[in-house]
């Protein structure tokens, strides 16, 4: 009688790793690279970087030991990738994102502020080529339970975020408005108002606005207010949801990135959390 082998006899079958490309080798961009050598080396691997500044790139790839190589332009990085990342700036996160999807690639969007104005273009664009874009929840806590409650009926979003005044130097809407920081002795409301004009206003300083916006209900309704506040020495995000499922509050106090002030290491963290997603099979979370 012909027997069929165990389970556990069958070969296995060898599953292709991940190319991943990352666009700006600042920081953020830094970071993800070694973790993605040193956390996901059977899953995924780092074929190329790009960086209009060429010398930042080959500093990158020389800490990895030249185990990446560096791309000359933009188009070859993302024909060389599976996944793209993108972790250069706001005013260049649509370009690399629309080439990226162009290419059939996916994409994960850190500077999500880049991208506030188009984010329902680029949405579409992705579903007529069958690709993916993922955005990290940043340096902020809550949006799992924001994405339940969109799900219902939603009432208000309303993001108060609270930055040393050193912060926000050489913005230019308040050099316009001719605010002195080192005036500052007690918190000041800097800006309140929707959160399409507030990454207008502050591109560098209110990315997670742009995220809370996209993951609830839009950039015109959700509410941020931008304050200076000397006494702090951390990064501070408050949320509040009311939605007929309940009121949320979430407060994330963020501890800087070692490599740059302007920063939140948290908002690396929940990008290399978003590419275990994408490599693991269970998924936790909405």
């Amino acid at each position: 009688m012909r027997t069929v082998p165990k389970a556990k006899e069958m070969p296995l079958k060898n599953k292709k790793r991940l190319r991943i490309g990352i666009v700006g080798c600042g920081a953020i961009g830094s970071s993800l690279a070694r973790s993605i050598v040193k956390e996901f080396p059977a899953q995924a691997k780092l074929t190329s970087l790009f960086d209009i500044d060429s010398q930042k790139a080959s500093r990158l790839a020389k800490t990895l030991g030249y185990r990446v190589c560096l791309s000359k332009t933009l188009e070859r990085l993302i024909i060389n990738a599976d996944l793209v990342i993108e972790a250069a700036s706001a005013a260049s996160a649509l370009k690399i994102a629309r080439e990226s999807i162009t290419r059939s690639r996916d994409i994960m969007i850190m500077s999500v502020g880049g991208i506030i104005g188009d984010y329902k273009k680029l949405t579409r664009q992705a579903k007529t080529m069958h690709v993916r874009v993922f955005i990290p929840s940043g340096a902020i806590c809550g949006i799992d339970g924001l994405k339940a409650a969109v799900c219902g009926k939603i009432e208000s979003v309303t993001l108060t975020t609270r930055k040393h005044p050193k912060a926000f130097s050489g913005v230019p809407y308040l050099l316009k408005k001719k605010v002195r920081l080192d005036k500052i002795k007690k918190e000041k409301v800097l800006f309140m108002g929707n959160a399409i004009s507030a990454v207008k206003a502050f591109p560098q300083n209110i990315n997670v606005a742009a995220i809370l916006s996209i993951a609830g209900i839009g950039p015109q309704k959700t509410i941020v207010r931008i304050v200076a506040s000397p006494d702090l020495t951390r990064n501070t995000h408050e949320i509040e949801i009311r939605s007929n499922a309940g009121r949320i509050i979430s407060r994330t106090e963020n501890v800087v990135h070692p490599d740059n002030p302007k920063t939140s290491y948290l908002a690396v963290l929940s990008a290399v959390a978003t590419l275990k997603q994408i490599l693991a099979p269970l998924k936790i979370g909405n």
